[in-house]
């Protein structure tokens, strides 16, 4: 068994082939790749592995309920004068696999329904006078063309997706295949037996690598027994498991794979090197535990990007990273992006009326308010059937940056503060939030810059910060507490970056004394948690310090500790830890 890492396309070609052995029991492939030649050729191939009668069925992003789960047919309801019913897309594809366009952008309502329908096989739905369930028995193939490694498919959905895949620079070249026969294969899946040794083995890489949802392991056990039955194997053995290890289990590890070696065992003496024939060298290897074995293929495997986001968000108190997005949801009248269908008048709240709900809450009812007024009109639509849309925007975030230009700040740090804070000021431009930089030194805090969108009138302010003197930690703190609270109140949603050593001497009045600044500064940081501000406090001081940490506890804050940094480490940090 080979340690050695399959190429993009081999790992796409095989999971395309499990995948076609046992669609359902597996449940699909999360594709991280933009629309190109090597995504379209692989959708075709999957198709050209699946049964001839399999349907494959694309979701579009904005797909709305009643065409995903199905529901009433509002045309034939009012046609025919009583409620019927629609099947929805899932049922359509049952026995097949459906396309979920632009993943990284799916809703999590969407995410969580079509979840459910992984999970139970069918589809259930009662509602608008119409009680339908039919069976799906579907796969699920995610389109993820996310560019930043932040955004991706919702995490409800990836868990049920047993392989994942990246594209990304296979080339015309790569796409090759080896003809298998995958009607033999999934007419022998039954038929294949799993040894205990591999539901052991399984587990154990499992909890090796931290991860802690059973349904990879499932996954994994079922990849192994599909891996047997497309080889031809009676029984699951080790390169069947090892391959399952590799697609199923290596993208979801959560730390670095460290198996335990037994103490009491002596190491066995190194053999000789003269007596050693090739057939013994196979035997030993051979001879192996299952699980040491399993676990070294699986740790080849695991991306090496994926390592160093688990480091960063260890780092971090594993926060997940985000690089925008950062603003809070709020309610809107008639912008944004649909948050539900509700009951109401029109008008109200700005409430857009929703005519297609309101019609198929108000057909089932057609039969009776017919048959009581003959004379009237042929559809009668009463208040109780109104149905309003409401939607949801989110706020425009506003990031503020509090430096601290001390004379200890800027004896130690100042220029790398300054070139991570332009970095990040680039960062924020690109998402379109506004930015304010805010400076403390001596015995006053000042806004440097107003909050505002221009780059360049940032990086303007920036350049032209000065360094020296004591350090108002408590006034920097008020000062940013105050306008991220202005800031509030015009309807944004502030973020807070603490720069600093910690080494408060400046207290509020403007005088000096370490004692009583620093009591002054965990009032201000205590008064910065009750606002619930979301804050990132970056220690600038030539190593840790106590002091910035225990500023950064009293404020709820995520804490960085760089002594080494420069500025691009800095702003790769920095934008990881908002989540």
């Amino acid at each position: 068994m080979s340690d050695v890492p399959l190429s993009a396309w081999a790992r796409a070609v095989l999971a395309a082939q499990l995948l076609a052995v046992d669609p359902v029991g597996l449940g699909g492939v999360h594709v991280r790749s933009a629309a190109g030649f090597a995504r379209d050729a692989w959708i075709d191939l999957l198709r050209g592995l699946l049964p001839a009668e399999a349907p494959m069925r694309r979701v579009p992003l904005q797909i709305a309920d009643d065409r995903l789960l199905g529901g009433l047919d509002l045309s034939a309801t009012l046609k025919a004068g009583r409620p019927v019913a629609e099947r929805g897309v899932l049922a359509e594809a049952d026995g097949g696999v459906v396309l979920l366009a632009m993943a990284e952008r799916l809703g999590a309502d969407t995410a969580a329904r079509i979840a459910c329908v992984l999970d139970q096989g069918e589809v259930a739905v009662a509602r608008d006078g119409v009680s339908l369930a039919s069976v799906a028995r579907v796969a699920a193939i995610a389109l993820d063309e996310a560019v930043e490694d932040d955004e991706a498919a919702p995490a409800a959905l990836r868990e049920r997706l047993a392989f994942q895949i990246e594209l990304a620079g296979v080339r015309r070249s790569d796409i090759v295949q080896a003809p298998v026969d995958i009607a033999a294969a999934r007419a022998a899946l039954a038929a294949v037996a799993v040894g205990d040794a591999a539901i052991e083995a399984i587990c154990a890489t499992a909890l090796a690598l931290g991860i802690g949802s059973a349904r990879a392991e499932l996954m994994a056990l079922r990849a192994a027994r599909a891996s047997a039955a497309l080889f031809g194997r009676a029984s699951v053995e080790r390169d069947d498991v090892a391959l399952a290890g590799r697609l199923v289990l290596a993208h979801r590890a959560t730390r670095l794979p460290t198996p335990d070696e037994p103490e009491s065992a002596p190491a066995p003496p190194p053999p000789e090197q003269n007596d050693e024939t090739p057939g013994e060298s196979q035997q030993l290897a051979e001879d192996r535990p299952l699980e040491d074995a399993v676990l070294d293929a699986v740790a080849a495997s695991i991306p090496a990007g994926l390592l160093a986001q688990l480091k960063v968000a260890a780092a971090l108190g594993g926060r997940a990273s985000s690089a925008g997005k950062s603003g809070a949801l709020q309610k809107a009248g008639k912008r944004g992006r649909p948050a539900g269908i509700f009951r109401g008048q029109p008008g109200a709240r700005n409430a857009r009326l929703n005519l297609v709900a309101t019609l198929r809450a108000a057909a089932p009812w057609q039969p009776i308010r017919t048959k009581a007024r003959a004379d009237g009109p042929r559809i009668r639509v009463v208040s109780d059937d109104f149905r309003v849309t409401r939607f949801k925007q989110r706020r425009e975030t506003t990031t503020i940056f509090a430096i601290d230009a001390s004379g200890s700040a800027a004896l130690h740090r100042l220029a790398e503060t300054k070139g991570a804070v332009e970095l990040l000021l680039a960062d924020c431009y690109v998402r379109r939030d506004r930015v304010s930089v805010l400076a403390f030194r001596g015995a006053k805090a000042d806004i440097v810059l107003p909050p505002t969108r221009s780059l360049v009138r940032a990086k303007r302010a920036l350049a032209g910060l000065p360094g020296g003197g004591g350090t108002p930690l408590a006034l920097g703190l008020d000062a940013a507490l105050a306008l991220a609270e202005a800031t509030r109140r015009q309807g944004g949603t502030p973020t807070l970056v603490l720069l600093t050593d910690g080494r408060a001497n400046v207290t509020r009045a403007g005088l000096g004394g370490r004692a009583q600044a620093e009591a002054d500064a965990r009032d201000a940081a205590l008064r910065i948690r009750a606002a619930g501000l979301r804050v990132l406090l970056v220690d600038t001081g030539p190593r840790p310090t106590p002091l910035a940490k225990s500023l950064g506890d009293a404020m709820g804050a995520v804490y960085l500790a760089l002594p080494h940094a420069n500025a691009a480490a800095l702003d790769r940090l920095v934008r990881a830890s908002f989540a």
